[in-house]
């Protein structure tokens, strides 16, 4: 008898070690740009096992040209794509099948940044001062409401396109200032290089709060199941960042230790605070506000109903 048990456990163990196990449902998250601890939820989820505990299997691709990750998952081409705020509202008007369904970073990380020992120690400041951008058009719009909040006109400075070098522009004296600097990087990138910088915040200077990153999914397919659970794995993720911040550190170098220098470390620190704590809950008139913004500036024709371009999936 007491062989026979023993033989049927055995087959039982047997069965059960043979039995394959649900495999983890493959998910594609398309990058706004090259990794940095702007995306440390995901990287983090992704290290720490968030994402595996949800069934998913995600891969996070940097993008060869930022601009298309929102046009491929238009597309079909991945679930979903880290893009802006901002860059939504535009391709919205453009007639992109694109929906917010979450929210990475919420508030602005874009700013306007003087050198502190220079001249310009108020926004009036800038009057007939030289500033350099790197992409117009929203940029444009945000740094003529903050002139427009001191009494002066974009008309009243000079625009240079610096491409992407802001920092160097601003530190060379090439240009008086610069917009479209992020706040997180661009000031210890300054301060890493010997000078120290001085930022001007657009929300607290006539431009409407919004959210410098969020994800954004086809609209025609917010029904999918696995975006609820990549939603959950980010907001597990994001309490632990906040609770753990020096092990989430260190899961987040381990996977990228490239990363590992004086800048992204007090990037990481400086960023902690601004990542969304329910990135599953969508403020509704805060879009509005904003896309009302836009509309006033003429970089979107109409303001359309939040619910055709934004929506809860969790």
């Amino acid at each position: 008898m007491r062989l026979s048990r023993l033989a049927s456990l055995a087959l039982a163990a047997a069965l059960l070690t043979s039995t394959p196990a649900l495999a983890a449902e493959k998910f594609t998250v398309l990058m706004d740009w090259f990794t940095n601890p702007d995306h440390a939820p995901l990287v983090v989820a992704k290290q720490k096992g968030f994402f595996a505990a949800e069934g998913l299997e995600v891969e996070l691709i940097e993008p060869a040209d930022p601009s298309m990750p929102p046009k491929l998952v238009a597309a079909g081409q991945a679930e979903i794509a880290v893009s802006y705020q901002p860059t939504l509202h535009a391709q919205i008007d453009e007639g992109l099948p694109l929906s917010w369904i979450g929210t990475l970073v919420e508030t602005p990380l874009n700013s306007l940044i003087v050198l502190e020992d220079g001249p310009i120690k108020s926004l009036a400041d800038l009057k007939g001062k030289k500033i350099g951008f790197s992409v117009s058009g929203f940029e444009d719009a945000m740094l003529g409401q903050m002139l427009k909040s001191q009494g002066l006109a974009i008309t009243d400075v000079e625009l240079i396109n610096v491409n992407f070098a802001l920092s160097p522009a601003l530190m060379s004296g090439q240009v008086d200032a610069i917009i479209g600097g992020y706040r997180n990087f661009e000031l210890t990138q300054i301060e890493i290089e010997g000078k120290k910088g001085k930022a001007f915040y657009p929300e607290e200077n006539g431009v409407p709060v919004f959210d410098e990153l969020i994800y954004v999914a086809h609209k025609d397919k917010l029904d999918d199941p696995r975006l609820p659970k990549f939603l959950a794995a980010i907001e597990k993720a994001t309490i632990y960042l906040t609770n753990h911040p020096d092990e989430a550190w260190q899961a987040f170098i381990a996977a990228h230790p490239n990363l590992d220098d004086t800048l992204n470390r007090r990037a990481w620190a400086d960023t902690l605070p601004r990542f969304a704590k329910r990135p599953g809950a969508l403020d509704a008139a805060r879009y509005t506000r904003f896309a009302t913004f836009l509309k006033d500036n003429e970089l979107i024709k109409s303001v359309p109903p939040v619910e055709t371009y934004a929506r809860e999936v969790n």
